[in-house]
């Protein structure tokens, strides 16, 4: 028996409406999910959709959809699934509100695209305590980018909540559709149709007889695309269904139905195939801007009627196309003038005090050659996009601004800026083509100035010629002070001020390139760009240049090749913040001159928490921490800047801060803060699909001592890439001493020296000394005495404290030994107390006084114990084992039951924290939070949120 019209589009879906029948089914028990429905043109998401929308009975239905054009307006989609429950926002907290407000126009300011999806997160559950909720969003390819990082953030996030999110995606998706934010959630790839699925889909739409031999051809052609079998009998005409000898084609099927849509399109009159243009080119699909539009267009309602005959659009509450396929071949295929004429029309027809950035996108998309007026419009419009967090669409509107660019400058300017914000949304080869442009341009602009303002300066003319004809960008227009000076004298002071414009110009895109170099494969020439950003500035801007130095430093200690770049930066302009002066002078004096010269210079620099330096270089300020040995910077700079991510809502900042911060509490014996630290910092790398930050991981898994954990974490940031390896060399220098393994110590601690990195050859020399005596190499631990000697010499107490009982351990002077225990029982360094009780009591026990002995080994194991420190307080306990004790076994912390999330959960909880709160805190929703709480209390065998207070996490 065929099909009923209504089981039509079905035919051949079991495995996929099982697959959606089941979502929906757990989804109304409260277990949520996604799946993105994946499949080329026409093979049938669409109606997979609507068989979800049917079969979920008694659910709120939410929707929307991708609209290429209006790919570069931030939230649009979001805004378009939201609107409806907008009502319930009133229950969000109010930074949420405000940041959901901002999205989408009700509230000026810049939301932050992760706190807008927490407060989305929020509205869902919010709505879905009413009852369960389904979110439908068709054409996902088409999603703006903002949109599709928030929808992709909520669809990892409803498990616990009585929610379903159904994507469908065109794949592979057409240029420049993107949503790669989707890449990574459930998928099911929606495939052809088997034959005999395919025939009974042909035989029951078609009434008009068809010859076998065409109905062999058509399903050959098809190949099971619903939408191809039902679109190529169109084109065949009756007689062509009849009969007929054609050769089945090759072409892919979407092909084939754009071809449908195009002969259909073709046999309209001139006015409907317009008004088709106009709509397709409106991606708000307003009946009354449509009206207007084609009113000013002088289409009457003969157009409209032919238009609708078509089957190609139906005119209603909104205008739909029959299909995504049919929108696109509408405009492509109008010529340049039907298109310049549509565009005008909506631009005379969009209200320009309700939606200007469309009024300007349409005014530009009209335009047929440079005008700075409607370049001045997208600007306008690029700075409101930019204010409410739209990248991309900051990123179009510069870029379409340059294009009608009249004034050379003004066209640089704008090319520099989208190049800089396409390069923040992460599309790089994008970002590389317009700063190939922009340094083109400047090229070009200052031949022109040269030529008619520097007549008789060879120099100048000649070298600008010659970039304009050669386009070597970075070699043949390093226009440096020596130009600009020959420019002052020869020409006129218009002309000067303009060169000097130029070579601000090329400096950005210097450090563009350079930044752009270094996110895509952390490349070398990073730091040459910086550098050659910072020469073309010396003169110009010094205090730019200088900054340029230091970013060039900072970049140099992540990459390698510091003592390069510092050797150059020494000839650094002495400009600028007095604050910047010295700290690049202390720097490179570290550098050239070495530690006891730069560490008193650096020493009141790094003190200073509050320097307006650290909160540009928040890295750079805790490793001079680290590398002066100032303990209370090292604490205080991380949780300044946490506190400075928490405060601006920033969550490139906030990371960095956390990672920084969890770091010095694992030295501080806090791993308990530590965990939590690094459990947030993991949710917002998760959650903005930023690379996690493992250095707080390696320090932590180092100092807690459990060899199957740490190693398989080294093993796995080693195969990661070499940028963390010498902290993944310390950490196994660290845990090897722990583990009494002194040779792997030895000749992983080595390593780490031998790299002379900032901070972290620094902190390894403790451990070279301890495991190079062990191993009876007494020259290579002398050595690292006084290299440490020097570091720590102008210090504070943690360097004195670490000296002084390295310095003990290579002399046998027992003085040192009490000299770093009052040195550091008086700081918040508390690994390090416990490691100078440690290594005095292992001293006396091999100078045969066990009573004295047990009183320090005691001690060292209680603090052990206490911090976590499993490998050293076991080489404690087997220390006191030697002199005759036994050490008291101690209760295991209870946070070693739960991951580090439940302890981060935990330890909010215990501390007042409500469901609704830790949800904000680490981007879940609250019924997930309850989820976690009842595992936690079922492994601490507890049963309410006050034990968690008297627990030690």
């Amino acid at each position: 028996m065929p099909p009923t019209h209504a089981d039509i589009s079905l035919v051949g879906r079991r495995r996929e409406t099982f697959r959606l029948d089941a979502l929906i089914s757990a989804a109304g028990q409260g277990e949520g999910g996604a799946l993105v429905l994946r499949g080329e043109p026409g093979i049938g998401k669409s109606a997979l959709l609507d068989h979800t929308r049917r079969a979920a009975s008694g659910f709120r239905v939410m929707q929307a959809s991708g609209a290429e054009f209006e790919m570069e307006l931030p939230f649009a989609a979001l805004h378009q699934l939201c609107a409806p429950v907008l009502g319930h926002r009133a229950g969000l907290p109010s930074p949420h509100r405000k940041a959901l407000e901002i999205a989408f126009g009700l509230d000026t300011g810049t939301p932050d695209p992760l706190l807008v999806g927490i407060a989305t997160l929020g509205l869902l559950a919010e709505t879905a305590a009413e009852r369960p909720l389904l979110c439908v969003v068709d054409d996902a390819q088409w999603l703006d980018h903002a949109s599709a990082k928030v929808l992709a953030f909520l669809a990892r996030r409803v498990a616990a909540e009585p929610v379903a999110v159904v994507f469908a995606v065109r794949d592979p998706s057409p240029e420049p559709a993107r949503s790669p934010e989707l890449d990574e959630l459930p998928a099911l790839t929606v495939e052809g149709l088997p034959e005999p699925d395919a025939r009974a889909l042909l035989g029951a739409e078609l009434r008009a007889p068809l010859d076998e031999q065409v109905r062999d051809r058509i399903l050959a052609e098809a190949r099971g695309n619903p939408l191809a079998l039902l679109e190529l009998p169109r084109g065949a005409g009756p007689g062509g269904l009849a009969g007929g000898f054609a050769l089945p084609e090759t072409s892919p099927p979407a092909g084939r139905i754009e071809r449908s849509f195009q002969d259909r399109l073709e046999r309209l009159p001139a006015g409907a195939r317009l008004l088709l243009t106009v709509a397709a080119a409106d991606p708000v699909g307003d009946p009354g801007l449509l009206w207007r539009a084609a009113g000013s267009l002088g289409i009457g309602a003969e157009g409209a009627e032919a238009a609708a005959a078509s089957g190609l659009i139906e005119f209603g509450i909104r205008i739909r196309f029959c299909h995504p396929l049919a929108r696109s071949v509408a405009y492509r295929s109008a010529g340049p003038e039907e298109r310049r004429l549509a565009h005008q029309a909506l631009a005379s027809a969009t209200d320009p005090a309700a939606d200007p950035d469309r009024v300007a996108w349409h005014h530009a998309q009209a335009g047929t050659g440079p005008d700075e007026e409607i370049a001045a419009e997208l600007d306008a419009s690029a700075a409101r996009a930019q204010s409410r967090g739209g990248v991309a669409a900051t990123a179009a509107f510069l870029e379409r601004a340059a294009a009608l660019s009249a004034n050379p400058a003004r066209r640089v300017d704008r090319l520099l800026a989208a190049a800089q914000a396409k390069l923040a949304v992460g599309d790089f080869d994008r970002t590389a083509e317009l700063l190939a442009a922009a340094t083109t341009a400047t090229a070009m602009t200052g031949t022109a100035m040269t030529g008619t303002a520097m007549t008789g300066t060879a120099m100048t003319g000649t070298a600008m010629t010659a970039t304009a004809t050669t386009g070597t960008a970075t070699t043949a227009i390093a226009m440096t002070g020596t130009a600009m000076t020959a420019t002052a004298t020869t020409g006129t002071a218009t002309t000067a001020i303009a060169m000097t414009g130029t070579v601000r110009q090329l400096a950005q895109a210097d450090l563009l390139r350079g930044r752009l170099s270094f996110v895509r494969h952390r490349g070398a020439d990073a730091i040459a760009c910086l550098l050659g950003a910072a020469r073309r500035l010396t003169q110009v801007d010094p205090a730019w240049s200088r900054a340029c130095y230091l970013d060039a430093i900072e970049m140099g200690i992540l990459t390698g090749g510091l003592d390069a770049v510092v050797r150059e930066a020494a000839a650094a302009p002495a400009a600028g913040p007095a604050g910047s002066v010295a700290l690049l002078e202390a720097l490179v004096s570290l550098v050239t001159d070495g530690p006891r010269e730069a560490v008193p210079a650096l020493r009141p620099l790094v003190s200073d928490t509050g320097h307006e330096e650290w909160t540009r270089r928040p890295s750079l300020a805790s490793l001079l921490a680290v590398e002066v040995w100032d303990f209370d910077a090292y604490l205080g700079i991380g949780h300044r800047i946490v506190e400075l991510g928490r405060r601006s809502g920033s969550f490139f900042t906030l990371p960095i801060g956390l990672a920084m911060a969890a770091t010095a509490n694992v030295h501080a014996g806090d791993f308990g803060a530590a965990v939590e630290m690094i459990s947030e910092g993991a949710a917002i790398a998760e959650a903005t699909g930023a690379s996690p930050l493992f250095y707080p991981r390696i320090h932590l898994a180092a100092l807690r001592g459990r060899r199957r954990e740490a190693v398989e974490l080294f093993d796995a940031v080693l195969a990661a890439g070499p940028l963390m390896s010498i902290s993944v060399h310390w950490g196994t220098a660290v845990l090897n001493n722990g583990l009494a393994d002194y040779p792997a110590a030895f000749a992983a601690a080595r390593q780490a020296v031998a790299s002379g990195d900032l901070a972290t050859a620094g902190l390894a020399l403790p451990e070279l000394i301890e495991a190079a005596l062990r191993c009876g190499e007494h020259e290579p631990a002398a050595s690292a005495l006084r290299a440490l000697t020097e570091r720590t010499r102008a210090g504070g107490a943690w360097g004195l404290g670490v000296q002084a009982y390295t310095r003990a351990l290579v002399t046998g002077d027992e003085p040192s030994f009490q000299e770093a225990i009052d040195r550091l029982d008086g700081t918040r360094a508390a690994v390090y107390q416990a490691r100078a009780h440690l290594l005095y009591g292992e001293w006396l026990r091999r100078q045969g006084r066990r009573r004295e002995a047990r009183e320090r080994l005691r001690h060292a194991h209680g603090l052990f114990s206490d911090i976590g420190m499993e490998a050293f307080a076991a080489r404690a306990a087997g220390e006191l084992r030697a002199t005759g004790e036994r050490a008291r076994n101690r209760a295991h912390p209870a946070g070693d039951r739960l991951t580090m999330q439940e302890v981060h959960i935990a330890r909010l909880v215990a501390g007042g924290a409500t469901s609704k709160e830790v949800a904000a805190r680490l981007f879940l929703s609250p019924r997930t939070v309850d989820a976690h709480l009842r595992n936690i209390f079922r492994k601490l065998d507890i049963t309410s949120r006050r034990q968690l207070r008297d627990i030690d996490l």
